[in-house]
This record gives C-alpha cells, structure tokens and sequence, in this order.
C-alpha cells in the first residue's frame, strides 16, 4: 500500500480526524476495505465518517482510501457515494431522484352539508341549486358544491329550462365506481335504508324522505339519463 496521503486523508486530517495507525497485522486486500464501506456506508441511516469507519474496520484499513476507489467505482451508478459535511453516505443519483417520489392518498372527511347536498342530488337529480337548498332547508355554501365537484362526485347537468335557464347537478361515474353501483337506480329504497338502521320505521308526519315521491314510489330512484327534455336544454 503506498504511503503517499491520498485527497481523501488530507481533507479527513484537516478537519479534525486521523490517518490510520500503522499495525502490527497486516490489513485486508484494498478490495476488501472497499466492500467494507460499501456495507457499513448502505447499512447506516445517517452519514458516517472517515474516523468511524476505521474504528469498525479491522486494524491497518484504510477507510480513506478506500473511500476514494468507492467512489470512483460508484461513478455513473444509480447510487453514489457523496461526501455529507465531515461525514459519507450513499445517496440515490441526482438524475433519478424522481422515481423516489411516491404519491399518497389523501382521505378527506365530507362534512354534513356535503353528505346531505350529495345525498339530494343523488335521489333527485338532476337538481338546482335552489331545488337542493329548499330540499335542506338551508343555503348551500359554494365550498360544499366546489369540494364535490372536485372529488368528482359531481357534475354540471342540463340547464333547466325556466328563468334564469339555472344549472343542474347530477353524480358521476366515479361516484356510482365508488360506492359499487351500476346506475342510480341501484342506490337503496326506504327498505333497505329502515333495515341497514339509517332511517326510523315511519318517517315523521308530514315529511317525504328523499328520492320518495309517495308510498307507492318508495323504491323508485332518478337514473342519470332520467330527466324531462321539454324542461332542460343542453
């Protein structure tokens, strides 16, 4: 092994480490020092120093040097090995960072007005805005509208054809994939909503639930393509 201090040994000397002791035994092959900073350097969660290094190596290796031929062979590799502050590491390419990148789902919570606004369109699409606001008997905020809109649950229908020619609101494909159903028609009657135990046995005394019409229409549901033409327009 030469005795001349390699780049990596001057700079490690300079700030504070140490070159290695000689030893009475003799060192690993430079090949091996190498696949030990490979193992040590992959295996640590944070960078690692030269001085650390030589602490785990055996005695007479010479991390430092090692380091250097580490590096040259990692050049043009998918992983690289970089100088961090005093400290060496294995990082990914520069050019590659972007495969590292990983998308999340968000789960966001609908809040009461959006599953009310979302439940009416459903039953009773295609609706207004002002159809859905009598339905709740409260305005409907536009970050209600906006949110389902943008979860794609939602969509612009016909404009209906009265004054003000006002928008309707009718759900998506997406919403129907979400929720396992084939067509609107699919979604549950007051049997199936009283037995699940998300409705009372009788509805209270002059109310009509959604998407009911009258008793004999209990089970009837909107289907996406049901709607009077004389009264919209495209």
């Amino acid at each position: 092994m030469s005795d001349d201090v390699t780049p990596v040994e001057e700079d490690t000397v300079a700030q504070g480490g140490h070159a290695p002791e000689e030893s009475l035994f003799e060192a690993p092959p430079l090949a091996e020092q190498e696949r030990m900073c490979e193992a040590i350097l992959f295996a640590s969660a944070e960078p690692v120093s030269v001085r650390e290094l030589n602490d785990r190596m055996p005695h007479g290796a010479d991390a430092a040097e090692a380091l250097v031929h580490l590096r040259k062979r990692y050049e043009g590799r998918g992983v690289h090995v970089v100088k961090v502050g005093d400290a060496w590491a294995m990082r990914t390419a520069p050019d590659l960072g972007f495969l590292m990148q990983k998308e999340t789902v968000e789960t966001r919570k609908l809040s009461r007005a959006a599953i009310e606004t979302l439940a009416i369109i459903a039953y009773h699409q295609p609706v207004t805005r002002a159809e859905i606001e009598e339905i709740r008997g409260v305005s409907v905020s536009r970050g209600t509208v906006d949110q389902l809109l943008e979860m794609e649950w939602i969509r612009f229908g016909r404009r209906k054809m009265t004054p003000g020619r006002p928008v309707t609101f009718v759900v998506t494909p997406v919403f129907l994939d979400h929720f396992g159903l084939a067509s609107a028609r699919d979604l549950p009657g007051l049997k199936e909503l009283r037995a699940a135990g998300l409705l009372e046995n009788r509805p209270p005394p002059g109310t009509i639930p959604l998407g009911v019409k009258s008793d004999e229409e209990e089970d009837e549901v909107l289907d996406l393509s049901d709607g009077q033409p004389e009264l919209f327009e495209d």
